[in-house]
């Protein structure tokens, strides 16, 4: 089959691959945003932008005494502004030469066509949906960043942001970058001074140093899944095309992820500790200074199983495996776990996977469409039960 054909036959996955074809780099989504805002005028969905161009629909409620429950996906994608052109090879969606932009645009089309269709139903009570679609998620998440939460009235999140259909994931792993300076100020010649002990070289003491910290998991639980773990980035010193200078400075850095906080500090105690250690062995010739800086905060798991539950029913009734899992990674669950919304309450954001999308960020990016088509299954059931 032609992907046309396929197109013309189902309007979800014509509405993905609408939005595949438009180039959204991050912050550079303004088309894709004037797309959506004339599809919502064009199916009377209600809408508006706040002041960084992020979009909000809502969907009212038919019954107010149900709580609404609010989606959000991200319009950014990896890759440049060139052209998209999909293509259907067996039941997989891809671009010709570049990625195709499946993350998000499944989570962005599933949610949109739901709200469209649940626009137009007169026989379902329900509490309302909220729709939130953000910019620049795979950069800087400048667009969560800068939501207004006072426009969205839900507790309950599903960021449709996961890679395989049947996800709910309900915890994730913070990020926090570690910077380690290493001097030793002495410094001198290779030759003239390499006897003199006071005068150690910072290459060397750098990799001493970092062969003593904690490399890979750190932690994991009964299961086997990585809770906490520690890795370095990078270490630079002196130039590999000089050999005649006792280096006198040096630098590593490392990331450590974590959906536990007790062990995080375990850790972060740990590294402290050992350079510490080392200062104290090298006192009065070099000095370590570490640094921890918490890029993403902690999506850590909440008490309230409603949700997962709630969805683990619903998969196995429409024929899904459910994975309900945590994951070591970033997204936008974790800002929304440690922000309110406008009645106060505390967000209960969970990662959901409506589509099977493989090879992310890569030229070799695929959607398998009737994942897609199946999500949208998923999608409709979960509501229907959630507002019974």
């Amino acid at each position: 089959m032609e992907l046309n054909s396929l197109r013309q036959g189902n309007e979800l996955v014509d509405l993905f691959c609408s939005l595949a074809e438009i180039p959204s780099p991050s912050r550079q989504e303004e088309k894709v945003i004037d797309w959506i805002c004339n599809y919502c005028k064009e199916n009377e969905l209600q809408y508006e932008l706040d002041d960084y161009k992020n979009i909000y629909i809502n969907i009212p409620a038919t019954d107010t005494s149900k709580d609404p429950i609010l989606l959000s996906s991200h319009l950014d994608v990896i890759g440049d502004a060139s052209p998209v052109i999909p293509y259907l090879d067996g039941d997989l969606i891809k671009a010709q030469g570049r990625t195709l932009g499946a993350d998000d645009k499944a989570g962005v089309a599933n949610a949109l066509y739901f709200a469209k269709e649940l626009n137009k139903r007169t026989d379902l009570k329900h509490g309302g949906l909220e729709v939130h679609f953000t910019r620049d998620e795979e950069d800087s998440m400048t667009g969560i960043k800068n939501t207004d939460f006072n426009k969205i009235n839900s507790k309950y999140v599903l960021v449709l942001d996961s890679d395989a259909l049947g996800q709910c994931l309900t915890s994730g792993a913070s990020y926090v970058m570690v910077d380690l300076k290493l001097n030793a100020p002495k410094g001198g010649h290779s030759g003239n001074d390499i006897a003199d002990r006071t005068r150690e070289n910072a290459a060397k003491l750098i990799a001493d140093l970092v062969s003593n910290l904690p490399q890979g998991v750190f932690y994991s639980d009964k299961d086997g899944k990585v809770i906490t773990s520690c890795n370095i980035g990078g270490i630079i010193s002196g130039d590999v095309k000089v050999t005649n200078v006792i280096n006198t400075d040096a630098y590593a850095t490392y990331s450590i992820r974590s959906s536990d906080k007790s062990k995080e500090e375990e850790l972060i105690q740990l590294m402290k500790g050992i350079v510490e250690d080392f200062n104290t062995e090298y006192d009065g010739i070099a000095k370590a200074e570490i640094t921890f800086t918490v890029k993403m905060p902690m999506f850590e798991k909440n008490q309230d199983e409603y949700i997962p539950i709630l969805f683990e029913t619903v998969a196995k009734k429409v024929g899904v495996a459910p994975e309900i899992s945590s994951f070591h990674a970033g997204a936008e669950t974790h800002i929304y776990a440690n922000k309110t919304n406008a009645k106060g309450e505390k967000f209960s954001p969970y990662l959901i996977g409506l589509a099977t999308v493989c090879n992310m960020h890569s030229a070799r990016e695929y959607v398998d469409y009737k994942t897609m088509l199946k999500g949208q299954e998923l999608l409709q059931e979960f509501f229907e039960a959630y507002n019974k």
